[in-house]
């Protein structure tokens, strides 16, 4: 049986890629902060010699936006190359080497580290989740109008989907850069704010606003797209039904 480490386990992704994998009969370890046993902050490394030692594959969820992904991929690099992990897993974002966003260009940097790391490796990049552009909206709907940046448009996936995937790729061997993995569709912004005002049903004026800068100028072309790789398959208004049907 092989086992696999997946750091960020108890998050959104993390979470699922786990309960997938052990669907699927793998022997799975998760790490986090404050799951124990194996309870490492991957950006001192402190205890992450024992969560490593015996692994096979490691996939690489935990993230942060706060920064410090890189020093924490450092760590995890080390670790594994001494406990002779045989596969890393990374997930990434579509657009990483396009946007100029100091949180993407941590991601590329890590992206970078993971394919001169010597290590067997898979990267795979996908758009934005369902659950990142519930949050956004909902952030916006808090203020009496929902002001959104003009011109945006958005290519979603189901988080869940993307967990499938990432069970796929760590059961495989090392692929590389995998194809990307993009939502079933390119929505504009405004689109998907009607449709979350509908789900939860809320009345808001949405007011478009043009913002500055060159990361906005890189949204407005669709630099974070890739119509190509519509590969998803839950739409955000079925991601909203099922999210606002569970009970409270």
């Amino acid at each position: 049986m092989t086992t696999i480490l997946v750091t960020g386990g108890t998050g959104t992704l993390g979470r699922q890629v786990t309960d997938r994998l052990r669907a699927d009969g793998q022997e799975v370890r998760v790490l986090s902060r404050h799951s124990q046993p194996y309870a490492v902050d991957l950006r001192n490394g402190t205890g992450l010699g024992a969560a490593v030692d015996g692994v096979d594959v490691i996939v690489h969820c935990a993230s942060s936006p706060r920064g410090g992904d890189d020093l924490a991929a450092g760590h995890l690099i080390e670790a594994a190359k001494r406990a002779g992990v045989s596969h890393l897993v990374y997930i990434s974002i579509v657009g990483v080497d396009r946007l100029p966003l100091g949180y993407y260009t941590v991601k590329r940097r890590v992206e970078r580290m993971v394919e001169d790391s010597g290590l067997g490796w898979t990267v795979l990049r996908t758009t934005q989740f369902h659950d990142l552009v519930l949050r956004i909206l909902d952030g916006a709907a808090r203020l009496p109008v929902m002001p959104l940046p003009a011109g945006v448009r958005m290519q979603s996936v189901d988080t869940g989907e993307v967990a499938g995937r990432l069970a796929e790729l760590a059961a495989a061997g090392p692929a590389g850069r995998v194809p990307e993995m993009g939502g079933p569709e390119v929505r504009e912004l405004p689109e998907l704010a009607r449709a979350f005002l509908r789900a939860t049903g809320r009345k808001r004026r949405i007011v478009p606003v043009r913002l500055a800068g060159r990361a906005y100028a890189g949204y407005r072309r669709g630099e974070h797209l890739t119509p190509g790789r519509a590969v998803g398959r839950t739409t955000f208004e079925e991601f909203l039904a099922e999210r606002f049907s569970r009970p409270a």
